[in-house]
């Protein structure tokens, strides 16, 4: 009852013991959320994906899990079930500080609920590691963008191992909100996504790299949103 992608006139639903390879391979995941299966294919090797579900990378609460910007980009909601029933709370309200989550005790996470994205929205994904496979990120980014007549409209933008918790770049957005995806756009988003995170130096990576790349890839995301490789 955990497992398995379900479709209905609103939302993508998805039970929480799903795999991250039924992710990656699930017509309606790659129809409307191709973002999500991008991420579950970069999720360790196959024996890792063939075991490892969205519920789990959720409440392990890594701020480098890899679906977890996704979820944020994408609007996403939880369904919890403990002692005292269901209930379901917003994606972006889950993760209250380094590996710690809104989780009450005995509580678990039920399913992962997306919004069918309106039709048009634009989605992007990118993860940063050592390695092209099998690396924790030193960042993973993903985007979920809306233009109209070549302005943003709409967009989100999630971003992981640059703080305690995965992160929305809510200032990069709102200054996006109403602009053309130009090349001077890209190069001022980027500013200001480098100045919104606070990542730490660790064994992986340092601040100052993921604050550059930040900006980088958030900047390509934009270019990308207008048309540009």
């Amino acid at each position: 009852e955990l497992q398995g992608v379900y479709l209905d006139e609103h939302f993508v639903d998805i039970g929480a013991a799903t795999a991250f390879s039924e992710l990656v391979n699930q017509t309606e995941v790659q129809k409307h959320i191709p973002i999500l299966a991008e991420a579950a294919a970069t999720v360790g090797a196959w024996q890792i994906q063939n075991r490892a579900t969205i519920g789990g990378n959720i409440a392990n609460a890594s701020p480098a899990g890899d679906s977890l910007p996704v979820l944020l980009a994408l609007n996403a909601e939880l369904v919890l079930a403990g002692k005292k029933g269901m209930r379901t709370i917003p994606y972006d309200q889950m993760h209250s500080g380094y590996r710690s989550t809104a989780l009450g005790p005995g509580e678990l996470i039920v399913r992962v609920r997306i919004p069918l994205p309106r039709p048009g929205t634009l989605q992007f994904f990118e993860k940063v590691g050592t390695r092209e496979a099998q690396a924790i990120s030193k960042l993973v980014m993903a985007t979920s963008a809306l233009l109209s007549e070549g302005i943003f409209q709409d967009i989100r933008v999630g971003v992981g191992s640059v703080a305690a918790t995965p992160v929305r770049l809510s200032a990069a957005e709102n200054y996006l909100k109403g602009k053309t995806p130009s090349q001077k756009t890209a190069d001022e988003v980027a500013e200001i996504a480098r100045s919104e995170v606070q990542p730490i130096d660790d064994v992986r990576s340092t601040a100052e790299y993921r604050s550059y790349v930040t900006g980088r890839v958030l900047r390509r995301m934009v270019l990308k949103c207008g048309g540009s490789p």
